[in-house]
Formats: C-alpha cells, structure tokens, sequence
C-alpha cells in the first residue's frame, strides 16, 4: 500500500485557513497567530506555523517569500502579482496587469521547461511615502529656522 492516510482536517487549520481568507493584507504567521486567537485563544504559535505549512503544501494557501522579508501568506489562489514596501514590508495585491506573460524561448532559459513566474514589484506603500514627506517638511523647516 502506498496511499498515503487521509490527513484530518483539524478545527485548528480550518480557523488558520478561515482567517486568512478573510484578510488582504497577506499576513506573516505572527500577525495571523494574532488574529486566530481571537477565536480559538489556546491556540499556539507553533500550532499556526504548522498550519499554514501544511495547507501551502496542499495547494490551499500560497506562500510568499518575497525579497528577502518574513516569509507572508495569501488565500487568494486567483493569478496575481504582489508589490512589497521596500521600507515596512507591507504587500498588496497588483491589479489591473495583463494576467499573461510569455515564457521566455528555450534557448534563452537555459534549458528549462518553464512551469510558471513570479512577478514582485517593490516601492513605497503609502503609509511610508506619506512618513517621508512629513520627515522632508520637518527638515525643511529646520533648515529654514536655522538661519
């Protein structure tokens, strides 16, 4: 027998599962470990993580490792592309982009059979481009008192 047993679907990763599809925000563990407890307030860290494994190995969520930051969840299974605050680490969905990408030819991909992409644009969320400019004004005004 290689059949693998039928993995039980657990109150625990059914509340991960419904938590995060309630959100946008693509949330580290941590952050929806805080959420998660609201509901189910015995629930530990670890427990999350585990959860959150188990359902990106499923094919259920997906799992962002984008640039270098925590790695971040998404249950939206829809094609598309994230943009992350190169300041804060917020990310967001990207809209309104062609959904297809040419593959590149063979040649050009050093032999590999392309499966699929991932498109990560970064920048300034808003939140961090609104802090800079009253950090600029601050200055600003500083430097004109001075003299």
């Amino acid at each position: 027998m290689t059949d693998r047993p039928q993995e039980r679907e657990t109150r625990q990763r059914q509340v991960v599962l419904e938590e995060l599809r309630k959100v946008s925000c693509h949330p580290t563990a941590p952050e929806l470990y805080e959420l998660v407890r609201k509901r189910l307030p015995k629930i530990s860290l670890g427990t999350v993580y585990r959860n959150l494994e188990r359902l990106s190995q499923r094919g259920t969520i997906r799992k962002l490792v984008l640039g270098g930051t925590e790695t971040r969840f998404d249950g939206d299974l829809d094609v598309h592309d994230h943009v992350r605050c190169a300041e804060c680490g917020r990310v967001d969905d990207v809209e309104n982009l062609p959904k297809k990408i040419p593959d590149p030819a063979p040649d050009m991909a050093a032999g590999y059979t392309i499966l699929g992409h991932r498109l990560e644009y970064f920048g300034l969320c808003p939140s961090c481009q609104q802090k800079r400019r009253k950090k600029r004004g601050k200055e600003e005004r500083g430097d004109g008192k001075e003299h």
